[in-house]
């Protein structure tokens, strides 16, 4: 392997472990909002086991009185690993990507490239990680009043759902969900500055694309008791959406998903930097 070759693999993986360190740093501190927004965004009004919040405020303190800590932080194992793989996957198939683009540009990229590298890490992420996200979708809709029996943890959740479902359940939701990723990392990948980022990329993907994110959370969700899910794709999901809830339906979580995303794209990229400031020293030296 070249000098250049082994720089550019060891940069790879930097970017992999301070991606992977940061996704990690982000859930443990905005968790109890996207378990909020994940509630919302599935409660269409007509589901039994889920309790009526009037806003955000009232869903955290109702949760954190009815279930406590443990309510809080439901799905808060896949949650982790999830953003961990995710972050760590991105900056892995992004870099990746570039250099597969650059080859032939002498190393130069146009903003159209960068943000067709994100887009196509994004795919590739969410392929990797949907049947994570099913399941931290599930335990965070999990509540006292569930009828059906809950899942004990993480790895009840797999076993019983392929055991139940089999294994093409866990790729629920994959159509929402490659294109919010897709859109997600394709705008992250387009700004080039960090404060840009910080202050852009919350309000213009959250406000372009929440209806990808209600489809795909009420895809993922636990079928009842008799086995037939709630939503069978994500055209049924539209409609009936658009039939019982309206253009409101759309946007349920929004406010949850604004107030997470916005200190979380900070959280994300000021640990991110800062790792990768950590691990530059170290690699370069051996």
């Amino acid at each position: 392997m070249s000098a250049e070759a082994s720089k550019r693999h060891q940069w790879q993986w930097e970017n992999a472990t301070a991606g992977a360190a940061a996704g990690f740093a982000t859930v443990a501190v905005m968790h109890p909002l996207d378990v909020v927004r994940t509630r919302f965004q599935v409660n269409d009004g007509r589901v039994s086991h889920l309790p009526s919040y009037k806003n955000t405020a009232h869903a955290v303190f109702t949760i954190a009185r009815s279930e406590g800590l443990r309510g809080l932080y439901a799905g808060f194992l896949p949650g982790v690993l999830g953003s961990t793989i995710s972050w760590g996957l991105y900056f892995f198939f992004y870099d990746k990507a570039k250099q597969r683009y650059a080859r032939n540009r002498e190393g130069k990229l146009s903003p159209g490239l960068h943000l067709a590298s994100a887009a196509e890490a994004g795919g590739l992420v969410s392929l990797c990680t949907n049947p994570v996200w099913l399941v931290k979708t599930r335990l965070q809709l999990q509540t006292p009043l569930h009828q059906t029996r809950p899942y004990s943890g993480i790895y009840d959740a797999f076993k019983t759902i392929l055991r139940e479902e089999g294994f093409r359940a866990f790729y629920k939701g994959i159509v929402p969900s490659l294109f919010l990723n897709s859109v997600d990392y394709a705008v992250l990948g387009a700004t080039s500055k960090l404060a840009a980022i910080l202050l852009t990329y919350p309000f213009q993907v959250q406000l372009s694309v929440p209806s990808f994110k209600v489809m795909r959370a009420r895809l993922q969700q636990r079928p009842s008791g008799d086995g037939v899910p709630r939503y069978m794709d994500t055209w049924h999901v539209v409609k009936e959406t658009a039939r019982f809830e309206g253009i409101r339906g759309y946007y349920r979580g929004i406010t949850a998903n604004l107030l997470k995303n916005a200190p979380a794209s900070s959280i994300t990229f000021i640990v991110y930097e800062n790792v990768l400031k950590l691990l530059k020293p170290t690699t370069r030296n051996d």
